[in-house]
This record gives structure tokens, sequence and C-alpha cells, in this order.
């Protein structure tokens, strides 16, 4: 299966940015839709954002529009996530994961199918 792998993760004061990072070592992610997920601790992994191959639709969780943005660079096989204003309710471990099927999303996934190719996660902390 494949391995997609994030980046970008860190501690950040409130109202801070990061970027996260999606990419997949050796397997081209251009024809596939990407999400987005984020676990929060004690809480339930819940959908951030998925974007469609090429120019497909692009879905963002509505309490996050505004401040979060996907995007992806196909000559660098990568997806990011853009978080701006972050609070600390932003504290989460997030994952990028795909059926490698799809190309055009559905809307934000509602839910996380352990079927899916999924990175290892990188930890966001948002302190005050």
């Amino acid at each position: 299966q494949v391995q997609l792998e994030e980046s970008g993760g860190g501690l950040v004061h409130a109202g801070g940015s990061l970027r996260l990072s999606c990419t997949a070592p050796g397997f081209n992610l251009d024809y596939y839709a990407i999400n987005w997920f984020r676990q929060a601790p004690g809480k339930e992994r819940e959908g951030v954002s998925c974007i469609s191959a090429f120019d497909g639709p692009v879905y963002l969780e509505d309490s996050l529009k505004g401040r979060f943005t996907i995007s992806r660079d196909n000559a660098k096989n990568t997806i990011y996530l853009q978080m701006n204003s972050l609070k600390l309710e932003d504290t989460a471990v997030y994952y990028c994961a795909s059926d490698l099927n799809r190309s055009n999303c559905v809307g934000v996934p509602k839910v996380s199918f352990t079927s899916w190719s999924w990175g290892q996660g990188t930890q966001v902390t948002v302190s005050t």
C-alpha cells in the first residue's frame, strides 16, 4: 500500500500560521483526490478538506473557511494545507489520506477508511 507522508507541523502561538505538506515518495498523486483529516486529543478524527485532481472541486470544512486553504503543486507531487490565524482548538494531529482511486472529491470527508492510504500524521500544537 502506498504510504503518504505529512510534514510541516509544529508548535505555534495562537494567531500564527503553519503550512502542512503531503506527498508520496515514488508515487504520483496527480490523478487523485487528496483529503486532510485531524484528530484532537480525546476526540474523533474529523475531515478538514479535500482537493480534487487537476481543476476539480475543492472542499473545506465551513468553520475553517477564511483561515485554512488547501492546494496542490503537481510539479512537486505535494498537497498543502495552509493554516492561518490558528486557534487553540486547531491543536491536533493532522493526516492526509486518499483512496487513490477517485479523481474528484465529493465533499469534505465525513468518514475515514482504514483501507485508504494514510500518512503517519503531523502534530500541530497551538499555544497561548
